[in-house]
């Protein structure tokens, strides 16, 4: 172990002595305080006897995600950093320790439906009275409010209502990979209550704060919809290579693998990039010499361009554009990334140890903080495997909890 590690170790993380409590299924809302628990925040997961479904949630298409063991890979990505506890909050004296957790707890949040949450007695007026200075955090598919805020949404969904799915430049709608919207509401969330803690950290209140699959898809398009309300467009990048620049484009190279550019303003990369590929006397040709020559020649530039890419492979390419300055880029695959020596070195991708799946490489936290260090501390829990230390820690004595466990208000 290194110095540098030995150090971050000792830093404080930024959330320490926060205390969350989530009642969550899936993955936007449970990533959001999967991310407080990077952050330090201790993150209770309540679960009901059967479980949170993505638990179960073992193939995805034609794709398996099943664990050894027989749970979801995807429930790893949700819950990481959290305790689990088995609670039945209907249960009147499971209700009992529901409140004395939400009396302890900095937040609380839940994905579940409006009516659902107002029928368990867990939206935020009913909780005002317990923690009036609690952070009631809620995400939805499609916003509080309106003839859609009671209904139930999976991420293509948001995708879909939010104009994402037409942006790839096919004619054909898109969906994108593996909850990438719910990650976005999840960041989202975690960002709103973090915000909503230096609120009541300036003004003493706590709040019911919202965020939806929905409004987050439109965050994320917030240029794409900001140009075309302004120019009063539909504004698509069409997906035909030969309709762009090579500066900003892609290429297949030798071995088989793919490298993109995305160069502004062109005008000062142009002759570099010519020298860098070797078509030097491409640089003043008027056909391509400028934006607007280019943009009228792109189809025969870039068709030139692909027998040149095809010379050499993907990594002599990226080294000749790295020494040259030129912002070219491999296009990896996801398996690839685990071995990148970016991620490495700057902590996006780093080695795990769990108990029951040994060394596995796992996403880093992207941030980097002088004075404090984040990052993921466990993977996510078995079902209930938190209960009885998260009732001692809330004052229960043992006979207290085995007389509730015996009743099945825990398990």
């Amino acid at each position: 172990m290194n110095k540098t590690k030995d150090h971050k170790d000792l830093l404080p993380r930024p959330l320490e002595g926060i205390r969350v409590v989530e009642y969550g299924l899936f993955h936007a809302g449970p990533g959001a305080t999967a991310i407080l628990g990077d952050l330090g925040a201790e993150v209770i997961k309540i679960e009901s006897r059967a479980g949170d479904p993505e638990r179960y949630w073992t193939r995805l298409g034609q794709m398996d995600l099943a664990l050894p063991g027989g749970e979801s890979a995807m429930f790893q990505v949700s819950n990481r950093n959290k305790k689990g506890i088995g609670l039945d909050i209907k249960n009147p004296a499971g209700r009992k320790v529901f409140h004395r957790l939400i009396q302890n707890a900095d937040v609380f949040l839940t994905n579940i439906r409006k009516s659902t949450k107002k029928k368990l007695q867990i939206d935020y007026h009913s909780l005002l009275s317990v923690n009036p200075k609690l952070i009631h955090a809620n995400v939805s598919g499609y916003g509080p409010e309106g003839p859609m805020s009671d209904l139930g949404a999976f991420d293509p969904l948001g995708l879909a209502r939010s104009g994402m799915m037409f942006v790839s430049g096919r004619e054909e709608p898109l969906l994108m990979h593996i909850g990438i919207l719910d990650q976005a509401a999840s960041m989202t969330m975690s960002h709103a209550i973090v915000t909503a803690l230096f609120v009541r950290e300036r003004r003493g209140v706590g709040q019911e704060i919202h965020v939806s699959l929905f409004g987050t898809a439109q965050w994320l398009m917030h240029p794409t919809l900001m140009i075309g309300n302004l120019l009063s467009v539909e504004p698509v990048v069409h997906h035909d290579r030969n309709a762009h620049s090579p500066l900003r484009n892609f290429f297949r190279c030798r071995d088989g693998e793919w490298i993109i550019g995305a160069h502004h303003p062109e005008e000062r990369y142009w002759k570099r990039f010519c020298d860098a590929t070797g078509q030097t006397h491409l640089a003043d040709d008027p056909r391509y010499a400028t934006l607007e020559a280019r943009a009228v020649n792109s189809r025969e530039l870039v068709e030139h361009f692909d027998g040149v890419f095809a010379r050499k492979t993907r990594d002599e390419w990226m080294e000749i554009f790295l020494t040259q300055g030129l912002m070219f880029c491999s296009i990896q695959h996801a398996s690839e990334v685990k071995d990148d020596i970016q991620a490495k070195v700057n902590g996006y991708v780093v080695d795990h140890v769990d108990s029951n799946l040994g060394t596995v490489q796992i996403p880093g936290y992207p941030i980097h903080f002088s004075e404090c260090t984040a990052g993921t501390q466990t993977l996510a829990p078995s079902l209930g495997e938190h209960t009885a230390e998260v009732l001692r820690k809330s004052g229960y004595t043992e006979s207290e909890i085995e007389e509730m466990m015996v009743a099945g208000a825990v398990f």
